[in-house]
């Protein structure tokens, strides 16, 4: 029978072959793109209800969201000891974030460790950023949903308010006396070594600071939707704030659906509900949907028609099987223990707030 480790080992051997990384692009977008055109008939109403120009702007708070999640990414990675500049990382961890359209929540994991060990990054430490990328976004936009939905919303999101008692959970987590040990002893259960650079206290306030802006900066993408559709736009804005933030956290955290689909939009629309009613709040969670998914289109694009160029480094202390399967091994645990409570809670709570909206976004 095989193990676990030698499947992670034989899926990382294939992963480097520079057809399968083609056809993994490929194949991500495609699905990206299938999942615009299988919604079309409601995106088409939805885009004659909004202006090209507030679109535009959206789509630009969006992308904007995106970069500060990879400088984020780029921090945290730095902080571990595998500096990139920002064209490198931005090229990783933009082209590999498209294997979260496809079925499955460990292909970008995937994509992260091999694409990342091109320019010298082991594949142990990309595992180890990949988890520590989900928990400080999780934390923080669980935060900005906590901090702005309580007092706007508190009926309306009933149904996920246990997203929002994990908040005060993670964030403690966050603390390097908290963070270091747990990632050791999360290291230790997969026999790997202890991370060589332990993270610091400055290092996890600067990105609590981009972790908080990223989700400001997606809370701006949903405000413009939001007045454009007849929203009262003071009264509107911690809802589009806290919204964002707590529909992305529970699409998040329900890994069985490719970027939450579905999941993610019922929350929006519940979020929403003292703004917009239920037709207007779903127009916007599929225009969101899109705009989240041609922004992540777009900087995968530049990323990969950036791979033609540029210096590679492999990393050959790193490339063995072993190394390789535990970094995996890793990665799939971490994302179990930050997840695997919540989503079970999460399955209830999006059980009665189907009632509120139909889909949700990618």
């Amino acid at each position: 029978m095989l193990s676990f480790q030698s499947v992670i080992s034989g899926v990382l051997r294939v992963l480097s072959s520079r057809v399968v990384r083609v056809g993994f692009v490929a194949a991500a977008a495609a699905l990206g793109v299938v999942a615009i055109a299988s919604e079309w008939d409601g995106i088409r109403v939805a885009f004659t209800r909004l202006s090209p120009l507030v679109l535009g702007a959206a789509l630009l708070g969006a992308i904007c969201a995106l970069l500060l999640s990879m400088l984020l990414w780029r921090l945290l990675l730095a902080s571990l000891g595998s500096p990139l500049p920002a064209r490198v990382a931005a090229r990783v961890l933009f082209v590999s974030q498209l294997g979260k359209h496809l079925p499955g929540s460990v292909w970008p994991m995937l994509a992260q460790m091999e694409l990342g060990r091109d320019h010298g990054v082991p594949r142990r430490r990309s595992a180890t950023v990949f988890v520590l990328l989900m928990l400080f976004s999780l934390s923080t936009g669980l935060l900005v949903a906590a901090g702005t939905l309580p007092l706007a919303a508190a009926e309306e999101i009933r149904p996920f308010r246990w997203a929002l008692l994990l908040a005060p959970v993670l964030l403690a987590t966050l603390h390097p006396r908290v963070l270091n040990p747990a990632l050791d002893r999360l290291l230790r259960l997969v026999r790997r070594p202890p991370l060589e650079r332990p993270l610091t206290l400055g290092v996890s306030a600067r990105a609590v600071l981009a972790g908080v802006g990223q989700w400001l900066f997606y809370g701006v993408h949903t405000w413009l939707l939001a007045v454009e559709l007849g929203a009262e736009p003071l009264r509107a804005l911690p809802l589009t704030l806290g919204g964002f933030a707590l529909a992305w956290c529970v699409g998040y955290l329900f890994v069985i659906t490719p970027a939450g689909l579905g999941v993610r939009e019922v929350a929006l629309v519940a979020a929403l509900s003292p703004v917009l009613n239920q037709p207007d709040a779903i127009v916007l969670a599929l225009a969101s949907r899109v705009i989240m998914t041609v922004a992540d289109l777009l900087l995968a694009a530049a990323g990969a028609a950036s791979m033609r160029g540029g210096a590679r480094q492999r990393v050959p202390a790193d490339s063995s099987a072993g190394a390789a399967s535990g970094a995996a091994a890793s990665g799939a645990a971490g994302a179990g223990a930050a997840g695997a409570g919540a989503a079970g809670a999460g399955a209830a709570g999006a059980g009665t707030g189907t009632g509120h909206a139909a889909d949700e976004p990618t």
